[in-house]
């Protein structure tokens, strides 16, 4: 396989234990329940590509943004409460990125279209929060307060009608960054 092969692809391995002890678990897709494979993981590798992993089941709960890189203890890190349950690969995205942004759910509310990275939708835009999203090109994580602080979601093409729906305590985001690296 080409090297080019291998990046699209990507691949984690996870650990039951920090520093990368006990049991593991290698990844190279979606996987929507580690829990058969892993009783508990504390520590990861992203050996390439970028993956999004969720404290619950079906991608659902907390989410939190890997790229390449060692985790030796992410639960500290990454402040964590709880292990990983799922993980759910990015795809590398070339080309323009579009994501149109509604005040309220079911697409309501004033809107705007964004094609690059806002830190605050309050200034920017004069919107008081985010509850829908339609995104047409790439992959963007969503924050909940501004300056990319928070809680993240992780958004791929796809209409988003109520973020509550997809496991979120939150319903409102305030900033959105596009998924860019190329991990």
């Amino acid at each position: 396989m080409t090297n080019t092969g291998m990046n699209m692809r990507g691949k984690i391995t996870f650990y039951e234990e920090k520093n990368f002890q006990g049991r593991s678990y290698e990844c190279m897709n979606d996987c929507s329940d580690m829990t058969s494979s892993l009783s508990r993981s504390q520590s990861c590798r992203v050996e390439s590509g970028c993956f999004m992993v969720y404290d619950r089941n079906n991608y659902m709960g907390n989410q939190y943004f890997m790229k390449r890189g060692e985790y030796s203890d992410y639960m500290s890190m990454m402040g964590m409460r709880d292990c990983i349950k799922s993980c759910r690969m990015i795809p590398m995205h070339r080309g323009q990125f579009r994501m149109k942004i509604y005040e309220k759910e079911n697409f309501g509310g004033q809107s705007h279209e964004m094609m690059e990275d806002c830190d605050n939708v309050m200034d920017r835009y004069r919107m008081n929060e985010c509850q829908s999203c339609n995104v047409m090109d790439g992959h963007w994580l969503m924050y909940e307060q501004p300056q990319f602080r928070g809680k993240m979601m992780y958004m791929r093409p796809g209409e988003y009608r109520n973020f509550m729906d997809m496991g979120m305590s939150s319903q409102r985001f305030m900033s959105m960054r596009r998924i860019t690296d190329s991990c």
